[in-house]
């Protein structure tokens, strides 16, 4: 019972994963296909409920959401108060990103931990600017599935009294 719902629904989470990845992509926030391939839902259905949940890297909801840094702002429940980012989690993005050393005005060569510390610094200083890839996408699809799940809600009921009243 309630086929057409459950199909709306799955049609939902599927489209919210598909236009999030879409979005990751456009915004250049998909450098290691980490985030994007653990974009994932899961409909239960009983009875009497349907349960949807959605799932991401943990570090997703900051790419989402973004993060507000020690100067610049956003407009999220997140942001660095003591603690800059961890250095060591900027090594692989840079190496993905092709981002190398270069010469100081001195004509030195800058280190890659230097260079580390400085984006760290500046993450710091400056935030995570909220993308809002999933944000967007669930708003959406959401402000299309009223109409879809009344319709969808009503075909299953009337599918159920047809079959109660051809029993009698």
């Amino acid at each position: 019972m309630l086929d057409n719902t459950k199909d709306i629904l799955e049609g939902f989470a599927k489209r919210v994963i598909q236009q999030s990845r879409t979005r990751l992509t456009k915004g250049k926030k998909n450098s290691s296909r980490q985030l994007y391939d653990s974009l994932k839902y899961d409909l239960k259905t009983s009875a009497s409920a349907f349960i949807l949940n959605f799932f991401m890297e943990d570090y997703g909801i900051y790419q989402d959401k973004g993060v507000s840094g020690i100067k610049k702002k956003y407009n999220t429940p997140f942001s660095y108060r003591d603690k800059m980012p961890p250095t060591k989690s900027l090594d692989k993005w840079m190496v993905r990103k092709n981002i190398k050393g270069v010469r100081n005005e001195q004509g030195q060569f800058i280190k890659r931990k230097s260079l580390q510390y400085l984006i760290a610094r500046s993450i710091y200083r400056n935030g995570i600017k909220p993308s809002n890839f999933f944000t967007k996408s669930f708003e959406q699809a959401f402000d299309k599935l009223p109409k879809e799940l009344v319709d969808a809600y009503k075909l299953d009921l009337e599918e159920f009294l047809t079959a109660a009243t051809s029993g009698n």
